[in-house]
C-alpha cells in the first residue's frame, strides 16, 4: 500500500483535501446530531412538514440536503445560514486530526500547492486554518456553494474548482477524502483519490468504491511527503 500510495503522491502536482475528517474534526466540541436537531427545529418553526426519518437525522448535511430537495428558496436560503452559523461557532471546538497539519506543512515544504475542498462553508474552514496557523499553507479554500446543496459533493464541481484554483490538471492532482461522497466524487472529476479510513469499517467501502489508495491514518501521507 505505501508504494500505491507513494506512486500517488509522486506524479501529483497538487493536494487537495476534504475538511472534516482529513484536517479535523470540526464537530468534536458541538456534535453534529445537535446541529442537525436545530436545523429540524428551524424547519418546523417554517412551518415546513419534515418527514420523520429527516427528523431524526444526526448528519446537518443531510438535513440541507433534504431542504434543498424539498424546500422554498427563502427555506434553503435560512437552513443554510442556520448551518453557516452553527459550523464557524463548531470550528473553534474541533479537534485537529492526527497529523493533519503535518500533511499540510509537509506538503508546502515539498513544493506541492494544497487546497482544502470541503461540504462544510468556506468561512468555518478558514476560521480553521487561521486559527491553528495554517492559512498560509493552504492555496485555496473550497467551500459549500451558499444555499445550493446539490453542488456539494459528490458532484465534482467542487473538486474541479479546487483543482482550477491552484491551475492544476485535475488528473494530477490527488485528493484525500474520508467519505464515500469524496470517492465518487473524484471519479466523476477524474481526480485520483486516497480515502482516508479513520474507521474500519470504511476500509472496504473504499476499496469497493474504487479509491486508489485507502491510508488509517493520515501519518502515511505525511511520512512519504517528508521524504
Amino acid at each position: 500500500m505505501n508504494t500505491q500510495l507513494g506512486e500517488l503522491l509522486a506524479r501529483s502536482t497538487a493536494l487537495l483535501l476534504d475538511f472534516d475528517g482529513p484536517v479535523c474534526d470540526i464537530f468534536a466540541g458541538y456534535p453534529a446530531p445537535r446541529i442537525a436537531a436545530e436545523m429540524v427545529e428551524l424547519l418546523h418553526r417554517l412551518d415546513v412538514d419534515v418527514p420523520a426519518e429527516v427528523a431524526q437525522e444526526t448528519d446537518p448535511l443531510e438535513v440541507l440536503r433534504w431542504a434543498g430537495s424539498n424546500g422554498e428558496p427563502a427555506t434553503v436560503r435560512a437552513v443554510e445560514d442556520a448551518l453557516c452559523a452553527a459550523e464557524l461557532r463548531a470550528a473553534a471546538s474541533s479537534e485537529p486530526t492526527p497529523y493533519g497539519r503535518e500533511v499540510i506543512v509537509a506538503a508546502k515544504q515539498a513544493g506541492l500547492p494544497v487546497a482544502i475542498v470541503s461540504n462544510n462553508s468556506a468561512p468555518a474552514v478558514a476560521s480553521y486554518l487561521a486559527a491553528h496557523r495554517l492559512a498560509g499553507h493552504v492555496a485555496a479554500v473550497v467551500g459549500r456553494a451558499h444555499a445550493e446543496p446539490g453542488r456539494m459533493k459528490p458532484n465534482p464541481d467542487p473538486i474541479l474548482s479546487a483543482a482550477s484554483a491552484l491551475a492544476a490538471d485535475p488528473g494530477r492532482c490527488v485528493l484525500v477524502g474520508d467519505s464515500l461522497s469524496d470517492i465518487e466524487g473524484a471519479a466523476a472529476a477524474g481526480v485520483p483519490v486516497i480515502g482516508y479510513a479513520n474507521k474500519p469499517h470504511k476500509h472496504r467501502k473504499f476499496e469497493a468504491a474504487g479509491a486508489d489508495a485507502v491510508i488509517g491514518s493520515m501519518r502515511d501521507v505525511a511520512a512519504l511527503l517528508l521524504g
